[in-house]
């Protein structure tokens, strides 16, 4: 996991923000995603920089990153990984890069526009203890996209998997911004100075669940994470791990979970979850 130099966080003030992309054969997706981040920041104050880890894909993404990058410098800024080194690795690779005072962390087939940036910096400025705050997600279609949901247990996260347009279709989402055990981290923004109180993601899980880790290092560490439902994004979910079909990111998934259930001493109920968190004081504000 560790945690990233101080110095190194904080090293150019005049940054904003700084995005954190992860490019996984996502030529369908990441050109727009650039684009549309790019013109999103250039309607906020200040710096800002793109940080995008391509991850060993065979569909062309690295070609046409080169020549985003090249439209985009000095704005964007590409790490090239010759293999798949998962979610965790990759991104913090460009974690330890960040200069902004404020990180975001998206999915390359992720939409954002500049309003949705500015509610959620807001939303943080004006809640000292949050560490994570998220947009509500929508499907490209404007269906509403489960982003955030109760810590998983076992029975749980297998239900999600194979039943989540039957969850997306009963759910009934708050209208006002509210604390969630997890988010999804197809978008979150956080402070930088949450990286070296908490630290990087875990690089003993490869893909998921990842996100859940990581909220679950924020709630300990004695910060929430806020849902913000009054803005919205884009997610067009490529749903690696989703299905009863057995492939590569679903096994993966499933290793994860045990190693999320065994490192956090869980496994079929949350009451011995929530009883952790409750140990921990709230979190002296930034």
């Amino acid at each position: 996991m560790g945690s990233i130099d101080a110095a190194s966080a904080h090293a150019g003030e005049q940054i904003q923000l700084s995005a954190v992309i992860l490019s996984f054969n996502s030529r369908r997706h990441i050109e727009h995603c650039v684009r549309s981040l790019a013109q999103a920041l250039g309607q906020l104050d200040g710096d800002h920089e793109i940080h995008v880890v391509e991850n060993g894909s065979t569909d062309g993404s690295a070609e046409l990153l080169r020549v985003l990058e090249q439209e985009f410098s000095p704005l964007l800024r590409v790490i090239y990984n010759d293999r798949n080194l998962g979610t965790t690795v990759s991104r913090n690779q460009a974690l330890r890069r960040v200069r902004g005072r404020y990180v975001l962390i998206m999915d390359s087939d992720a939409w954002v526009e500049a309003p949705v940036l500015r509610t959620l910096m807001r939303t943080l400025s004006e809640n000292p203890q949050c560490g994570i705050v998220v947009p509500r997600l929508e499907y490209p279609d404007g269906r509403y996209q489960l982003s955030t949901d109760v810590f998983p247990t076992l029975i749980r996260k297998l239900y999600r998997l194979v039943r989540l347009r039957d969850l997306e279709a009963r759910a009934q989402p708050p209208t006002q911004p509210c604390t969630v055990d997890y988010a999804i981290s197809a978008l979150w923004l956080l402070r930088s100075s949450l990286l070296n109180k908490v630290g990087l993601l875990d690089e003993k899980i490869f893909y998921s669940p990842e996100d859940v880790d990581y909220c679950l290092r924020v709630w300990k560490a004695g910060y929430t994470v806020i849902f913000d439902p009054r803005v919205t994004a884009v997610h067009d979910a490529q749903e690696l791990s989703r299905g009863a079909k057995l492939n590569g990111f679903a096994t993966r998934h499933v290793k994860g979970l045990l190693y999320l259930f065994w490192k956090h001493r869980y496994f079929a109920g949350l009451t011995g979850v929530y009883r952790q968190i409750s140990k921990h004081s709230v979190a002296s504000p930034d």
